[in-house]
């Protein structure tokens, strides 16, 4: 079959790989009928990712038909359409039964090395390295499933896989940022980055009560996204500084809670490591999103971080979080637990997700796909792609 492979920094070809089979009772085999780049796929991309090898088949947002399924999986059959959420989880270990999915014991086989370099493992994940699995993703034509009778949403409806794809990660994604914000009827939410995800928690952080949405982003058709699509009030960061725009906006008390949806590759207004940046040269990090976050956020304010990081992280301004008391939440998307009331929200008409796609895709044309979305060519978004 043919599937998007990484070689390398800047460097992922479609390439012809083995056809995945059943290895365990508790697997299914999809047949992918679409599938999405994520801007965490970008750190993989820019090198970023420890533990990643030449041959990797990335991707871990996708959905598609059910081809195959082992003797163990009860809840699904060939024939039925499902979105696959991007963690795997085992359904039965302590952090599953507590709804920590994304925390699964189980799931990694190479936990071990990830407990080296985190302290304990998280679940695994598709196509995202060796660290976290060596699961081959979906970015490809076909796509082994592991515990299939936890992971995949069955979608009965006639509903365009654009609709749904993003209840594989960014929509969920950007739910539990804003869940984890604590959000009271009326709060001010601020949202560092104006991508897909943080699209997702500007809509989530109004299904949840906000009075008011501040995004900060500093391309110009993702804070018109966030202003014309998702309501939200905009701060340009080249044009303005956030902290002293959202005291201004805020009457001196800054925003009650702040989500950092940018992650490993933040950069802020002028920063010269940004404007030297070279993803082979090892570089560390940035946290400047976060330390925004922590100089601007009200005192005793929540702080949610969906946004990835790929390693430690130097300069943290831990003081600020300290004497200003405060709370943060973070973590990989327990997805399971929020799928299918989500996908309420999308039959209702509550919702279309497909509003932040702008570039669509050939699998034959992910090596493009990838370059301009890293890039942000031609005001690119968010891409799909279809094998």
């Amino acid at each position: 079959m043919k599937a998007l492979t990484w070689h390398g920094t800047h460097d992922v070809r479609v390439d012809t790989v083995p056809d995945p089979r059943i290895q365990d009772p508790g697997d299914a085999i999809l047949k992918v009928t679409a599938t999405a780049i994520c801007g965490s796929d970008l750190h993989l991309y820019n090198g970023l990712m420890p533990a990643m090898e030449p041959g990797d088949v990335l991707g871990h947002e996708f959905m598609g038909e059910v081809v195959e399924v082992g003797k163990e999986v009860r809840n699904l059959k060939k024939g039925d359409r499902v979105v696959v959420p991007f963690t795997i989880a085992c359904g039965h270990c302590f952090f599953c039964d507590k709804r920590l999915y994304s925390l699964c014991e189980t799931s990694n086989p190479n936990a071990d090395d990830a407990a080296q370099a985190m302290g304990h493992s998280p679940a695994a994940l598709f196509g995202y390295s060796h660290l976290l699995g060596d699961i081959p993703g979906g970015q490809a034509e076909y796509v082994r499933v592991p515990h299939a009778d936890v992971g995949p949403l069955k979608v009965a409806s006639d509903m365009k896989d654009e609709q749904l794809l993003f209840l594989s990660d960014i929509y969920p994604t950007g739910y539990m940022a804003a869940a984890n914000c604590d959000i009271s009827a009326g709060d001010t939410v601020a949202v560092w980055g104006c991508g897909p995800v943080g699209q997702f928690a500007i809509r989530s952080a109004w299904m949840l009560g906000a009075g008011r949405v501040i995004a900060i982003d500093r391309v110009p058709e993702r804070l018109a996204l966030a202003e014309t699509q998702s309501q939200a009030e905009v701060i340009n960061f080249e044009k303005d500084d956030p902290y002293q725009r959202l005291m201004e906006m805020t009457r001196g008390y800054g925003p009650d809670s702040c989500i950092d949806a940018v992650g490993a590759e933040a950069h802020g207004a002028g920063d010269p490591e940004y404007q030297r940046r070279d993803s082979d040269s090892g570089e560390p990090n940035r946290p400047t999103a976060l330390n925004q976050m922590i100089q601007s956020c009200r005192k005793g304010g929540q702080l949610s971080i969906p946004g990835v990081y790929t390693d430690s992280m130097d300069g943290v301004a831990f003081n600020g979080l300290m004497n200003k008391g405060l709370s943060l939440k973070s973590g990989q998307t327990h997805m399971q637990a929020y799928m299918p009331a989500l996908l309420q929200t999308i039959e209702l008409g509550n919702i279309d997700p497909s509003f932040i796609i702008t570039h669509r895709y050939g699998l034959n044309d992910a090596a493009n796909a990838y370059a301009d979305f890293n890039a942000k060519q031609d005001g690119c978004i968010k891409v799909v792609m279809t094998p």
